[in-house]
Parts: C-alpha cells; sequence; structure tokens
C-alpha cells in the first residue's frame, strides 16, 4: 500500500486505514514514574496498531502512509506493533489524519480525549501541577477496557505530595 496519484485512491486508502485502526489500534496516554522531573512523573502519549507478523504489510504500509513512527515486537502477546510517541508526530500526522478520517467506533471518543491531551502538551501543560491533574483526569476516561498500572486516585495523590 502507498499514496496513490488520485485523490479517490489517496481517499480510499486513507478510510482503510482509519477502518483497520478503528479494530487494531489504540490511543494510549501512559505515565511513568521520573523522579527528577518538576512533578515526579512524565506523560507519554502514544498510538500503536498492533498485527500479526504474518500481515506485517499492513504496518509496514500505515508507517509508510504516516511518513514516521517504528516497529516493535511485543512480547506479551506476540505481535508487531506500529507505533508513534513522538508528540510533533502525532500532532502533525495521526491525529490530522483521525480528524479527517475519524473512527466510525466508540473508540472515536478516545480519540478526541488524546487530541485534547496532546494539544495540551504541546502548550506544556503537563509540567505543571494543574495541568498534569487535568490530562490525568482525560487519560482515565479513555480505553475503559483497558489495563492501568497506577489508579487515578494513587497517581494524582502521589503527584500532590510532589507540590
Amino acid at each position: 500500500m502507498e499514496r496513490y496519484n488520485t485523490p479517490t485512491l489517496n481517499k480510499e486508502l486513507a478510510n482503510y486505514i482509519s477502518g483497520y485502526s478503528d479494530g487494531e489500534g489504540c490511543f494510549c496516554v501512559s505515565f511513568s514514574k521520573r523522579p527528577k522531573l518538576l512533578i515526579g512523573w512524565e506523560v507519554k502519549p502514544s498510538f500503536a496498531v498492533g498485527q500479526n507478523f504474518d500481515r506485517r504489510e499492513v504496518l509496514d504500509a500505515m508507517m509508510k502512509y504516516f511518513d514516521c513512527g517504528f516497529l516493535r515486537r511485543d512480547y506479551g502477546d506476540k505481535t508487531l506493533k506500529y507505533e508513534v510517541r513522538k508528540l510533533d508526530e502525532l500532532l502533525e500526522k495521526v491525529i490530522p489524519h483521525f480528524q479527517n478520517f475519524p473512527l466510525k467506533s466508540s473508540k472515536q471518543r478516545d480519540f478526541i480525549l488524546f487530541a485534547k491531551i496532546c494539544k495540551l502538551m504541546k502548550k506544556q501543560k503537563h509540567l505543571k501541577p494543574e495541568g498534569f491533574k487535568e490530562i490525568v483526569e482525560l487519560a482515565y476516561q479513555m480505553n475503559g477496557s483497558g489495563k492501568r498500572k497506577h489508579s487515578k486516585d494513587k497517581l494524582l495523590s502521589l503527584v500532590q505530595m510532589k507540590i
């Protein structure tokens, strides 16, 4: 899969990527303890799509389409992941794509929250306690069926101790 020289075929590819991401993708915001940072926590947004190794060509095509990100093995579920973690790439490439070619499932709600978090981070809100708390509140509304290492209350209480 590659970008085509006609608008119709490019639109088909973009819709395919959104549909595929709707089923196999994830917008995620994770938090890692980093004592050297001012508030003691790092905020890490990412967009990832997983697939079995025998269907790698879909992930290669997505990486080419977005012109960013990387592939990595996920030893937890024995799959391959296409992932974008750099904030500028998320803001300039991934988020505009999904704004122009929206998801059709409830994952769209996660995307909207994700985009809001990335925009707050661009304004460096995650570096101050109040902005960090806002981001945590938004992130914990996402991916209701997902697993989190820290509960929201525990994370917020640990940040408050740092203030």
